[in-house]
């Protein structure tokens, strides 16, 4: 594990871990880095954690070797049905966001791109619960990793995540299937509940759930469709793209329908509310003090990349005109700003260290082969 950006007089301190071998053996490694973060598993259902390891088996084998792995690194039987073997995280999920793929028809060198702010909180958890934060508590965001994986067969990826360690925000595997989560709602979204872990895939492990088991967007398609999935009271959209040019937005209604939101060959732009209600960039309503800015962004996003073709530096600069104001009033902050290139297989991050500074560009493979 390496110290890549940041220290501990900026906001971010940023670590990238690099894990090779089994997923067994990968799965004890992130349990172990877990429990160093004061993770510990949480109580489960017997007979749905029964149902878990079962769903896993069938649909995400390289979960289930890795919860293998988590037994091993806390002495307990893999088979045991009290307590849940994954969700590795130590903070709520769900962020603000803006995100815009360029197809390589777009780009200026014929690479496909998807260039994304993370927008989040400053504060601690204590603090957005409506408390005082406790000694020495840092924000919740303060401490990204990124995490590279290599196993000794199937996909290698690299991702970032706010804490999340067998989940995360932003994916990238080394088929060059990209993945990355939004709220879906800003305007009507909760802070998170407290949920028991559920059959299926949890909101925050979806995109690693993409990037091991998919190679291209069909076969996200295909993959999302058959999944079971649940969040945790702040429904998230997600944003996938592929190596071949294909790009799609996966969300689900508040009545439970799925929808898959393509836009051709053209550039796609996703914020914080729900494409399927309003599919036209250049219709959409006024935005509302409770909306985050999410309709105001998109059309930025819109604006700036239609009937034009893009280079890396005009994708980055429009990432800029929507990132957050650095106002000492708001408590939002882009706390990262990452660009995807499929072709290339890379994800290239720049982290917020305090307002005014940001981190050097830092580009990672999705593989260190």
């Amino acid at each position: 594990m390496t110290q890549v950006a940041g220290g501990s007089g900026d906001f971010q301190l940023v670590r990238h871990l690099t894990l090779a071998g089994s997923q067994f053996e990968i799965g004890r490694a992130l349990t172990e880095e877990a429990r160093r973060l004061g993770w510990s598993p949480a109580p489960a259902t017997p007979e749905v954690n029964r149902a878990r390891r079962t769903w896993f088996e069938r649909h995400w084998p390289q979960h289930n070797a890795r919860m293998d792995g988590a037994a091993a690194a806390l002495g307990f039987d893999p088979d045991q049905d009290e307590l849940a073997l994954d969700g590795l995280n130590v903070v709520p999920a769900g962020s603000g966001c803006s995100a815009l793929w360029v197809p390589p028809s777009g780009s200026a060198d014929g690479h496909g791109r998807v260039g994304r702010n993370y927008d989040f909180f400053r504060s601690t958890t204590s603090e957005i619960m409506g408390s005082a934060p406790e000694p020495g508590e840092l924000p919740m965001a303060s401490r990204p990793y990124v995490i590279t994986t290599i196993p000794d067969e199937g996909l290698s990826s690299t991702v970032i995540t706010m804490s999340d360690l067998d989940g995360c925000m932003d994916a990238i595997n080394s088929a060059g299937l990209a993945v990355m989560l939004l709220i879906a709602d800003f305007e009507n979204a909760e802070p998170p509940e407290h949920v028991s872990p559920q059959v299926g895939v949890g909101s925050v492990q979806l995109p690693r759930f993409l990037v091991d088991t998919c190679e291209n967007a069909d076969q996200a398609k295909q993959a999302l469709l058959l999944a079971k999935q649940y969040d945790h009271g702040t429904p998230l959209h997600y944003l996938v793209a592929d190596a071949h040019g294909q790009a799609f937005v996966w969300e689900r209604g508040p009545d439970g329908r799925e929808h898959i939101i393509e836009f051709g060959d053209g550039p796609l732009c996703v914020t914080n509310h729900l494409l399927h209600r309003n599919p036209d960039p250049m219709n959409l309503p006024a935005d509302t003090e409770a909306g985050f800015g999410t309709y105001g962004r998109l059309r930025t996003l819109y604006e700036r990349s239609k009937g034009t073709t893009m280079s890396p530096h005009d994708l980055r600069e429009s990432l800029r005109a929507v990132r957050q104001a650095e106002d000492p009033a708001e408590p939002f902050r882009t706390l990262w700003s990452t660009v995807f290139d499929t072709a290339d297989r890379t994800l290239s991050a720049r982290f917020y260290l305090g307002d005014g500074r940001y981190s050097e560009e830092l580009v990672f493979p999705a593989s260190a082969r």
